[in-house]
């Protein structure tokens, strides 16, 4: 018997596909005694782990010189929202050497998307 068949991970749909590299803006509910609200974590996902029980994603940011991680399960209901902001060009999928690098010398550069479709036609000159 798998464990897959025992526990069918429920991926939250707030979350779009992300990858290593990827800046992304996370929205995630904060319950502090009988308050609740939403706070936002903003930097670099470094790496994703993906499990049987959904996985998860580690986002990493800077702040007045000090280096903060947060790890991010896909299956939490605590997270209300992901954004992405840029799509990083990277060639590894776990970015841990970044811990060792200045905030400066952290950043990526951006991935362009491939355009999918046709070319645009030329325009033909017509002679007059």
């Amino acid at each position: 018997m798998d464990i897959r068949e025992l526990v069918k991970p429920k991926i939250n749909p707030n979350i779009p596909r992300v990858s290593p590299g990827d800046t992304v803006r996370v929205n995630f509910k904060i319950t502090e005694g009988d308050k609740e609200r939403l706070q936002h974590f903003q930097g670099v996902v470094i790496r994703i782990r993906k499990s049987v029980d959904g996985g998860s994603f580690t986002v990493r940011q800077v702040i007045y010189g000090v280096g903060v991680e947060r790890t991010f399960p896909f299956q939490s209901p605590a997270v209300q929202g992901v954004e992405v902001l840029k799509h990083g060009r990277v060639r590894r999928a776990k970015l841990y050497y970044i811990r060792g690098l200045s905030a400066k010398r952290a950043r990526l550069k951006e991935r362009r998307e491939q355009v999918t479709g046709k070319a645009m036609p030329q325009e033909e000159e017509t002679e007059s």
